[in-house]
């Protein structure tokens, strides 16, 4: 702990008017966990706070031992903290019906009699389309801006990586679509032999959505605002993830807060007759936790020990509470 600069308190003070803050990491770090006690931790600070889970595999209301699919709901008691895990399903047929309704209008525009079931079948097989549903569904939660903080429990960094980078790509390839957009329509009025201006609803429907994904992309690369913060284990594979991917995240603009070392063994309660294999992995992972130091140095946040029973409920949340935040 000696080592750490900025602990993950201070981090949040020198940072007053954060307001999302992501965890992400290889799988089976600790995402979880460390986003549900970052929650409660704001929620005792007085704000009201919304942990909501971007992971299509959802794990908050196992953490919470309550349902908290579909709807935000209040847990461990906490008054100011809800936990929500969004349902995509609906997000995705009303993103079908909308792809059916501009569809129609194009063939109709292009007088062409092709159904566009056909098209938005295929449109919607691709599995990029449910992270499209979930990155709606985020960006619908923090333009509402019904909660003081929200804390995001994200997919493992791959998936997290291309989901916050939505906001990029899509307005990359609305600007392309624009401009191919106004091609088509200059040409139709030069051919047509009316002057009357046509309504344009899939263009209306373009400049909105570039309008969101400018928005979108403003709050997640607003370092007062934003920051995403890596959970790692003091083993290489993990350690390789967040090396892997640190660099995108800040190729992308989206502020890294730091990270956080999860399920360190307690050197000073290893005994010394302790079994072998108890005293390789201490070894292990100082080896790693010296390469976490030399990789990450001054952006690591804060150091948890690995306890003697899961991190689940209000209890165990609470105590992890105190270590996250020092």
């Amino acid at each position: 702990m000696s080592q750490i600069t900025i602990s993950m308190t201070q981090f949040m003070k020198d940072h007053p008017r954060l307001k999302y803050i992501f965890f992400g990491g290889k799988g089976g770090v600790g995402k979880t966990v460390m986003a549900g006690a970052a929650a409660l931790w704001a929620a005792k600070q007085g704000k009201k706070t919304l942990l909501a889970s971007t992971n299509p595999v959802h794990s908050l209301s196992n953490l919470f031992e309550q349902d908290v699919f579909g709807k935000p709901a209040v847990v461990c008691e906490e008054k100011l903290c809800y936990a929500f895990e969004i349902d995509t399903k609906d997000t995705i047929e009303r993103s079908k019906q909308e792809i059916r309704e501009k569809i129609n209008w194009f063939l109709k525009f292009a007088d062409l009699t092709t159904k566009a079931d056909d098209f938005v079948e295929s449109a919607t097989m691709n599995p990029a389309f449910e992270e499209s549903a979930m990155f709606e569904n985020m960006t619908d939660l923090m333009f509402k801006d019904e909660y003081d903080f929200y804390v995001f429990d994200t997919a493992p960094t791959a998936n997290a990586r291309r989901l916050l980078g939505m906001s990029k790509v899509y307005s990359l390839w609305v600007e392309k679509m624009l401009k191919s957009r106004e091609e088509a329509k200059s040409l139709r009025e030069m051919l047509s032999y009316s002057k009357k201006k046509e309504a344009d609803p899939l263009m209306d429907y373009l400049l909105s959505f570039k309008d969101r994904m400018a928005k979108a992309q403003s709050l997640l690369t607003d370092d007062n605002l934003t920051a995403f913060f890596f959970a790692t284990l003091p083993e290489s594979l993990p350690i390789a993830v967040i090396t892997r991917f640190i660099n995108w995240f800040y190729d992308f603009g989206i502020p890294v807060g730091g990270v956080v070392v999860n399920g360190i063994i307690q050197k000073d309660q290893v005994a010394e007759d302790a079994p072998e294999f108890v005293r390789n992995r201490v070894a292990m992972q100082e080896e790693h936790m010296e390469e976490i130091w030399r990789i990450f140095g001054d952006r690591v946040r804060a150091i948890i020990p690995l306890f003697e029973t899961e991190v689940k409920g209000a209890k165990m949340l609470n105590r992890l509470v105190n270590h996250l935040f020092v």
